[in-house]
């Protein structure tokens, strides 16, 4: 794959329309200067190196990460970096969910798995993405995880 449209393609039917409603939902919502492309084999928005030069510690040649989407074999996959740097965005997200959808919430560190694509919370997602800047997310990022000199 080497374009998202190349990674749209490969979606599964039975999950294209909720993946692109996802992205969508991304789209609208996610504040100014982060750019969308292709991001560890998925679709990533990223802070480009036009925005943040130094890049991800992990990899400096690679823009820093900060959401990614994937249509995985049995779910769809939502990964927010700021959830896993900012406790108090995490500890939202956690109370908010249950408001937005019966299902129990199924996360890892990062990643929000949506089994069932009925059990997407577009609204909550929108929030979310509404609820962290470019420059909170540089801010938080290197708070946590740039080594101090």
């Amino acid at each position: 794959m080497s374009t998202i449209q190349d990674y749209l393609n490969q979606v599964d039917p039975l999950k294209k329309e909720a993946f692109l409603q996802l992205r969508s939902t991304i789209q609208k919502n996610i504040p100014a200067g982060f750019h969308e492309e292709l991001s560890y084999g998925m679709i990533g928005y990223v802070v480009p190196h036009a925005i943040y030069p130094k890049g991800y510690h992990c990899s400096p040649h690679l823009p820093l990460p900060f959401v990614s989407i994937a249509a995985q074999k049995n779910f769809i996959a939502l990964y927010h970096m700021g959830i896993y740097a900012q406790p108090e965005l995490l500890n939202w997200f956690v109370q908010e969910y249950p408001k937005h959808v019966s299902a129990k919430l199924d996360m890892g560190k990062s990643c929000i798995r949506f089994k069932k694509i009925d059990n997407i919370p577009f609204q909550l997602i929108a929030e979310l993405m509404k609820k962290m800047s470019v420059q909170d997310w540089i801010n938080c990022y290197e708070f946590n995880y740039v080594k101090k000199s």
